[in-house]
Parts: C-alpha cells; structure tokens; sequence
C-alpha cells in the first residue's frame, strides 16, 4: 500500500475545475484529495461565462468543465474548444443508463463523444392533488376543472411541452424549420383555445410559489426542486413528471482542448459519480446526478419526493434538452407573442 501511495502522490496533479455553485462540495473535495492526492482548484462559474473563458484561451486555462449539455456540440463545431473523452476511462455502470445515452448521443461530434452527465434537473407539472389531481399532463391545465387555476410561464418550456403532450416531438422537428414552425402553430392553437384557464403567466419562482400556497393556483409547469419546496409546506402540492415525459436539462462533465490533467480530471469523474458522494453533491447543489442508486442516500425527506416524482419508468422518459438550432427562437418568439396578445 505504501508503494501505491508514492506513485499516486507522484503522478499528484492539481485539477483546475469550472463548475457550478454547489457542484464540488469542500468536503467531497477534501476526500478526494486525500484518497488520490491530486489537489482541486474551483473557478465557479455559468454557462456564457465558461463557453467565453473557454474560447478566449481556445480551451485552455482549465482541466474539467461543467457546461449544460446543449452547449456543447455548437461551441466544439464552432471553436473546437474540447477534447473527446476516453469513455474507456469513465465507470460507466456508476451512471444512469438512460441519461449517459442521452447525454453522449448529443455531444457526439465526428463520431466522437465530448460529454458525460452530472447534475440534472427538469420542468413538470406542479399540482395541488386534493384539487386537481386529474392533471397528469401539460394539457390537462386546459380542462374545465381547473379553469381559472392554472399558471405557466410564456417561455419555450412550455412550447416544448405542450407539443410533447399533443402527441409531437418538436426535437425531432429542429433540424427542419417548415415542420417545427407547423407544431408550433398547433401549439399557438392549443395555448390560445387554452387562455381562459390561466389565473396568471408567472415570470419568477417566487411568484408562482405565492400563487400555489395562497390557493389561487392548483396546477402549474414548474421545475422539480420548486414542487418538492412547496412539498415540505403542503403535502398535498407536489411536482408530477407528465405522462408525455418531464423536459430536462444536464449539466455535464467535459474536458477542455488544452486541459493539463486529463488523469485528475477522470478521476474526478469518477469519485463524485459514486453513490454516496453524489448524494453529498445533491445536498450542496439541491439537484440530483445521473449517478445511478444515489437517491437512496440523499436527505430521508429529499429521497422519499423524488422517487414519489419519479419512479424509473418517469426518469427513462424524461425529454432531454438538445442543442437548439439557429433560427428557431424566432419562430418560437413569435408564437409566444401572439399567445400574449389573444383575447
């Protein structure tokens, strides 16, 4: 053992990570420290900033980087500012399958893969059970029952979900503007016949948490960890994955082009995918990792939310956030202003 404890200390590097808040604990880096002897400098940071640090030093300057998964593919086309990862050195059956596939599918670029998933959160269905607990989907917030009860933001998520729960997948439709612009138009269509059930658009969580807990709203789109804060205060209010699939965002793992421990960084990614310190990092950041079985240590109250939401067959169906082509924010800027101006 005390030979193995030379070379690592040996081959030590320093990993210089750029991540988010809450996404590399002291404590989980103290334990990797002292279990490898690699030493951990963090840069915090969000996504426009690491893309702009990262194609300012053509990706230099850092080890590890942790950017959204639909930042990837654009910005290494664009200015080739990562390296393709090893999947030979990640552990892989410590992730969850569903989303390492997902996740590698869209960072492949040439055939190469240049990102595995981290963090991840996603946007539902926020519902008051003991008063609309028929909404199991985002188009049950247009039925007579809850008329006059439901919020949801003016924003691309619920584009996005409501053509999911028409029976559409406007992801397959982003790399053909004629056949997105015709789901948007039912979408439009949908949202406009669906106006006389909205109390409100929210614009911040802070609004639609006052909304829920006052009564006035029984069902809205809202993001997981929002549902399971109102959760603690109301067990009746709870976030719901819908039927068609919950939308979900990753934060990923990738390693920039000119990164100088590429050994530290993989090793890094696979220390914090293990389930008891994933659940750690869950703590810190408030969201969940692919890290498969580590919901099963998260916080007693945490872990029992989360798996009501979502039992296995919920989070396989979640609807990964790709990378949005150009072009379609202004077909979709242009529905959402005309649903804001119906009558």
């Amino acid at each position: 053992m005390a030979v193995a404890g030379l070379a690592q200390t040996a081959s030590a590097d320093t990993l210089r990570l750029l991540t988010w808040g809450g996404y590399a604990p002291e404590d989980v880096i103290a334990m990797f420290e002292a279990e490898t002897g690699h030493t951990v400098e963090v840069t915090l940071s969000n996504n426009e900033e690491m893309i702009a640090k990262l194609r300012a030093t053509a990706g230099g300057g850092f080890d590890l980087a942790q950017p959204s998964q639909d930042r990837i593919a654009g910005p290494q086309e664009e200015f080739r500012i990562y390296k393709p990862i090893d999947m030979s050195q990640i552990d892989q059956p410590q992730f969850i399958p569903s989303m390492l596939k997902a996740t590698m599918a869209n960072t492949t670029v040439g055939g190469e893969v240049y990102g595995v998933p981290h963090v991840w959160g996603t946007s539902g269905l926020v519902v008051d059970t003991s008063k609309a607990g028929a909404v199991k989907d985002y188009t049950d917030l247009c039925t007579p029952d809850v008329a006059g009860q439901v919020s949801y933001r003016l924003k691309r998520p619920t584009l996005i979900g409501f053509a999911f729960a028409m029976g559409m997948d406007p992801f397959a439709a982003y790399g053909d503007e004629a056949a997105y612009t015709e789901i948007m138009e039912k979408v439009e269509a949908k949202l406009i016949e669906c106006k006389p059930n909205v109390k409100t658009y929210w614009g911040g969580g802070d609004e639609l948490m006052n909304l829920v807990r006052s009564g006035e709203v029984v069902a809205s789109m809202a993001w997981d960890t929002g549902g399971w804060k109102l959760n603690a205060d109301n067990p009746d209010v709870t976030f719901v994955a819908p039927a068609s699939g919950a939308l979900g965002w990753i934060d990923t793992f990738v390693l920039p082009a000119k990164g100088q421990a590429d050994e530290a960084a993989y090793a890094w990614i696979n220390f914090v995918m293990q389930p008891e310190i994933a659940a750690k990092i869950t703590a810190a950041a408030g969201n969940f990792t692919a890290s498969k079985g580590a919901d099963a240590f998260a916080d007693d109250a945490l872990k029992a939310r989360y798996q009501a939401s979502f039992p296995p067959e919920a989070v396989d169906n979640i609807k990964w956030y790709p990378p949005v082509p150009a072009g379609l924010e202004v077909i979709e800027g242009g529905v959402l202003d005309r649903v804001k101006a119906a009558n």
